[in-house]
């Protein structure tokens, strides 16, 4: 039997170009990193501390567990994703306070004359002190969050409450420290 060779389709200069789009590409990938929307904007030679006060729930309709898990994963964030220091000082750098001022139902979709779909409205009212620049900042954050209508409010709540903490305090934080 004979020995075949194979012919090798490919040239020297096709594996250098090969090569070049491969490196382009990944430096373009990588460079895409700039646009993180976690990273947070504070001059940390200015900026040391934060006071991070409870956000209260003050909504006409309670939901009772909403304000503490709130409070909780927006402490985490601010933790995990920046340098400041957490304190109880009036005196902080940042003083963070809130409340929750929307928390209600409305229907969404209309299927045959009865509600298809409910939507639960969520807001938080903040209020952002810079004690360095003598600033005040205001804001609101609100989101909707669909939910089938043979759900009550509170089942609801238990299937979305993961996504609405989360999606809540990442609307923060990014207004707070990310200049949105």
């Amino acid at each position: 039997m004979k020995n075949l060779k194979k012919h090798n389709p490919y040239t020297l200069s096709t594996y250098f170009l090969l090569s070049l789009l491969i490196i382009n590409f990944s430096l373009l990938i990588s460079s895409c990193g700039v646009y993180k929307f976690n990273d947070a904007s504070i001059d940390y030679s200015k900026y040391k501390t934060i006071k991070i006060n409870f956000i209260e729930n003050r909504a006409p309709i309670i939901n009772t567990q909403l304000a503490p898990k709130l409070n909780d994963k927006l402490q985490q964030k601010i933790v995990s994703q920046t340098r400041l220091t957490r304190t109880s000082d009036d005196n902080a750098h940042y003083q963070l306070s809130g409340f929750i001022s929307t928390y209600n139902v409305t229907t969404a979709a209309i299927s045959s004359t009865q509600a298809a779909t409910n939507r639960l409205t969520v807001g938080v009212h903040m209020v952002v002190k810079d004690i360095l620049e003598n600033k005040t900042d205001e804001f609101d954050v609100s989101r909707n969050f669909d939910f089938s209508a043979n759900l009550s409010i509170d089942q609801a709540y238990v299937q979305l409450q993961d996504e609405i903490i989360r999606n809540l305090t990442d609307e923060i934080f990014n207004h707070i420290f990310s200049n949105w």
